[in-house]
């Protein structure tokens, strides 16, 4: 190995957290993982064990940095990339778990939000998201009505929650700071946009105690100490692991659309200057490192990796995985799914849609037509953020379930786009370190690169053209 500075990424995700080192040019030369449950004890919950994550951290890193023998010592800076909008709540005095993690996937308190659907739009404007029981606000107002351990840490003053990131830097760091990253606390539903902190207005809306959520920093900040065995690394980066991903290839370009498909997927468009009110997406930020503040306009589709997951029970295939890119790439028609696995995201919003399939197929065709479906998702958020935006000259993909060719194949013919899919599993880890070293110019430029070129195809446009006809009909939109 050669020498220079070396940096350490923590991707903290749904199924596993992974630890991954790189070098000023964003080559991986180590890694470790330790994959970690997910619990759905009722309809609508998800829930991890907060020891768990942190044991989880702490092992992958010691694994990574093993690897690397004597050049453990090179590591300089490390970044921590964390599931958006899961949340925690923890004692502020010694870091134990006053309740579990809520996953984003959690929708326990989704019929409790209903009651301010009439402020919705007020809470879009300030927030740049949609009432939702996946973001924050819901699950800390759930556990204080809930659980007798978040209430009695209340009144003891010793209580501290809110995003899963920042549970994870005071338990993970020496000094057990109390921060919070803007894209993390944004996710809460809780911060607002334009003035950078905390909403007293929607803390008292949601019914929530001021003062024990974490000061808000940038995204690049001195958060403190990273303790792995003999080796001490500040970490200097956080934020969302779908944010980090954008910066996997050095900073973002206006003109693309990121594509990031794994159990979720999410379309984003980077801009640099305060973006247009989009009426039917999300509004985030995904950098603010003191010189420089990158906002996205975003669009969700909650069934992607969790679609093919669904269809083992759904469609009682085994192993759909296996045989999907056969199975894409056979002739002929297909069925339209109408896809609300998970909720339906943008430009829809519906939490409670039911999926169905429109028209007859064998349980291979469904399947195809399941993926699909992630792909007119995709394309009907790239057609939303078009109205308000400059439109994109090239979409880039990453994520796991972007190894479909045929989902890539799709997204271009459809779109009338060519899909930039890099092979780099390490997306969101690489756009950490990127920040975490400081935004070093060259970052991943070496990376193989694979361009699925927009065919004619018109059998899927018209699929397309009655898929949106469908939605239509279903959601008035």
């Amino acid at each position: 190995m050669s020498a220079g500075p070396l940096y350490l990424a923590i991707d903290q995700g749904t199924h596993a957290s992974r630890a991954v080192v790189l070098d000023g040019t964003g080559r991986v030369l180590s890694h470790g993982e330790r994959e970690i449950a997910l619990a759905h004890p009722r309809p609508d919950w998800a829930e991890q064990d907060g020891e768990e994550m942190v044991a989880s951290i702490f092992s992958a890193a010691g694994d990574a940095l093993t690897a690397l023998g004597e050049r453990r010592r090179d590591i300089v800076a490390a970044g921590l990339a964390s599931q958006r909008a899961s949340c925690a709540c923890w004692d502020r005095k010694d870091g134990h778990c006053l309740a579990p993690l809520f996953s984003w996937q959690d929708r326990r308190a989704h019929e409790w939000l209903r009651q301010f659907e009439p402020q919705g739009e007020t809470v879009h404007r300030k927030t740049g998201l949609f009432l939702s029981a996946h973001y924050g606000a819901s699950k800390l107002r759930w556990a204080l009505d809930h659980l007798a351990a978040v209430r009695e840490a209340r009144e003891a003053g010793r209580l501290a929650w809110g995003p899963q990131a920042s549970f994870l830097v005071f338990r993970l760091l020496e000094e057990h700071p109390f921060f919070a990253d803007p894209q993390c606390a944004a996710r809460t539903q809780l911060w607002n946009l334009a003035t950078g902190d905390w909403d007293p207005e929607l803390l008292a809306l949601f019914g929530l105690p001021p003062g024990f959520l974490p000061k808000c920093v940038p995204t690049c900040h001195p958060f403190g100490t990273l303790r792995i065995g003999d080796t001490a690394t500040p970490l200097v980066a956080v934020n969302g692991d779908q944010s980090a991903a954008v910066f996997a290839f050095g900073w973002p370009e206006e003109d693309s659309a990121y594509v990031n498909i794994g159990t979720s997927a999410f379309v984003q468009r980077a801009v640099t200057r305060t973006p247009p009110y989009v009426p039917r997406q999300l509004t985030g930020i995904i950098l603010d490192d003191g010189k420089s503040t990158v906002y996205t306009i975003e669009g969700n589709v909650n069934g992607a990796g969790t679609a093919l997951e669904w269809m083992r029970e759904g469609l009682g295939i085994a192993d759909p995985v296996a045989s999907l890119p056969e199975w894409l790439e056979a002739p002929g028609e297909l069925p339209l799914f109408l896809n609300g696995i998970a909720g339906l995201g943008g430009p829809f919003w519906d939490p409670d849609f039911a999926s169905r399939f429109v028209g007859e197929g064998l349980p291979w065709q469904k399947a195809a037509a399941v993926v699909e479906s992630i792909a007119f998702l995709l394309q009907a958020n790239i057609d939303e953020m078009a109205k308000y935006l400059p439109p994109a000259a090239r979409i880039r993909v990453s994520g796991g379930v972007s190894r479909l060719d045929g989902l890539c194949r799709r997204l271009a013919n459809v779109s009338g786009l060519p899909v930039h899919r890099r092979d780099d599993p390490e997306a969101t880890a690489r756009g950490i370190a990127y920040l975490a070293a400081g935004r070093p110019p060259g970052w991943n430029q070496g990376a193989h690169e694979e361009v699925f070129a927009p065919a004619d195809d018109p059998a899927l446009r018209e699929r397309y053209r009655r898929w949106r006809a469908a939605m239509a009909e279903a959601t008035g939109i």
